[in-house]
């Protein structure tokens, strides 16, 4: 069966009026559409708003029957009382859509010239949704040179069709990850497919982000950038307001977040409106959530869902519309598991959650970090500062070998350039200074890697209980007991200079009841 070109338009009330012979004089746009000798308009789909309008509807197929008698005119009265209402013509046309039977066979043409300014917004958004599956046709009055049809202009919205515009797409794309990446030109794949993803959600979505990876990783700088990008969209009308949870206990946590009325507790001297409130329009950043109380955990749910919550000491509640972003460190799963942490509010910052590498993971990007870090230090110092090529290649070698450590990721790299910027005489980091910052590290990171060791046997809140004192005497047991061949042959070596000023020593119970001290047994710590 041949292909036919069918139109759907309104009717111009004043543009297409004229029943006296010298209607002809002035251009009319739906007898225009048929007229092109290049557009054969098959069947003409007329739309009209009111019963008043139908003696100018009877003129027009009357008239298009003399221009174009291959143009089947079939007139469909909407019954809009108001053309100008949004609503009421937006429900009118997907009525109209939804009744209409789309022969894909058909080359369906919606003509936009002709209507108010809603119906031709109406037009163009049901046809760029494709409930009208057609595309947008534009006509326009003559010029000198034309004929009496006028010029007509088919719009295709099918954007890929339009280089200029796919490639204005591209490099908006583009601009957007690089904002995302601090301008860094990273090189990891697998993170610029994440950076890629995350650019998207941020531009398409207000739900929750959640940002998982170590300490270090540069959750708080990509939350930032998230906010960025999304206010340079103007998608945003508040600030980025940022807490680490960490800081938060008790009466504390409840007021900074959620804010509290004047003597609501001890210290309470005036109102104080929270983060909450201050973050509405915008982005909340909390970072390391998961140490968040379970009472904040229960207000911040509502608060998510409902946008509501109750600041301490009030009976209003307040309200705030923000965009949360998450940051953690912990395995929230975990966290759910052992029942420090709710699962209902896991669920619901969970929807877009992503995991950021550490720099470890991340080695082919050391280098561009590096001149980041650098560029950063010169910008905020004021000072110019560079490698000669030797130091360079020597800190490059270590920092990209497997001795280099970088348990504190990004924020390691950052306190190490600041350290060999501010030392460089006369600007220019040198071997010596490199070698100095080597040294630095290897010793931050060894006593780093014992307490990890005392974390895995105590756990970090038992560590974090400790004295120094007791830390490093404990850490020295530890390292003598991984060597001893028993609980006795370590006693022996721990106490050495006073069991000779002893009658009679028993070095293993003095050993045994130390570490019991900690909950450890010798087994705990030996290696034997």
């Amino acid at each position: 069966m041949t292909r036919r070109t069918v139109a759907i338009g309104f009717l111009g009330t004043k543009l297409d009026a004229g029943r006296r012979q010298d209607r002809w004089s002035g251009w009319r746009p739906t007898i225009a559409l048929c007229e092109h000798e290049d557009l054969l308009i098959d069947r003409l789909e007329l739309l009209y708003t009111s019963a008043r309008d139908e003696r100018l509807v009877e003129q027009i197929r009357a008239d298009l029957a003399g221009v174009s008698p291959e143009t089947d005119v079939r007139p469909h009265n909407l019954v809009i009382r108001d053309p100008w209402d949004f609503e009421a013509v937006y429900q009118a046309l997907h009525g109209f859509a939804r009744d209409t039977n789309w022969r894909e066979r058909d080359d369906h043409l919606v003509h936009i010239t002709t209507g108010t300014h809603v119906v031709q917004i109406c037009l163009f958004l049901l046809t760029e949704s494709r409930h009208f599956p057609a595309r947008l046709i534009q006509t326009s009055p003559p010029v000198r040179g034309d004929t009496r049809a006028g010029r007509y202009t088919i719009i295709d919205l099918d954007l890929s069709r339009y280089d200029e515009i796919a490639q204005r797409f591209a490099i908006e794309h583009a601009e957007a990850v690089d904002v995302l990446k601090s301008g860094i030109p990273t090189r990891n794949q697998a993170f610029n497919r994440q950076i890629e993803e995350i650019e998207k959600v941020a531009l398409a979505s207000t739900a929750p982000i959640l940002i998982l990876g170590p300490t270090g990783a540069g959750k708080s700088l990509l939350a930032r950038r998230i906010f960025e990008l999304k206010n340079q969209r103007h998608q945003l009308a508040g600030p980025f307001v940022e807490v680490n949870c960490a800081t938060l206990r008790g009466d504390l946590a409840m007021s900074t977040l959620f804010g509290h009325r004047k003597g609501a507790f001890t210290g309470a001297v005036s109102d104080r409106a929270g983060l909450l409130r201050g973050a509405d329009g915008g982005v909340l950043f909390l970072d390391e959530i998961g140490e968040l109380g379970p009472d904040e955990q229960a207000m911040l749910l509502r608060a998510l869902e409902e946008h509501r919550f109750l600041p301490m000491g009030s009976d209003q509640e307040a309200s705030s519309e923000f965009q949360l972003i998450a940051g953690t460190n912990r395995d929230l799963r975990e966290e759910v598991a052992a029942g420090r942490f709710r699962d209902d509010l896991l669920a619901r910052i969970d929807l877009w959650t992503f995991r950021l590498p550490g720099l470890r993971q991340r080695i082919e990007d050391f280098e561009p970090n590096l001149d980041y870090e650098l560029d950063l230090f010169m910008s905020t110092s004021g000072r110019r500062v560079t490698f000669n090529k030797e130091a360079r290649k020597c800190y490059l070698d270590f920092s990209t070998s497997g001795e280099a450590d970088w348990r504190g990721n990004f924020r390691d790299l950052n306190a190490s350039v600041t350290r060999m910027a501010t030392l460089a005489p006369g600007g220019r980091i040198d071997r010596d200074v490199v070698e100095a910052e080597l040294a630095r590290l290897r010793h931050a990171w060894s006593t780093a890697a014992e307490t990890g060791a005392l974390e895995e046997l105590l756990g970090r809140e038992a560590v974090d209980a400790l004295d120094r004192f007791d830390r490093s005497q404990l850490l020295d047991v530890i390292a003598v007991c991984r060597t001893a061949s028993s609980l006795s042959d370590a006693g022996r070596t721990l106490f050495q200079a006073s069991r000779k000023r002893k009658k009679s020593a028993n070095d293993a119970d003095r050993l045994r009841k130390y570490l019991a001290r900690f909950g450890l047994a010798f087994a705990d710590v030996s290696t034997t």
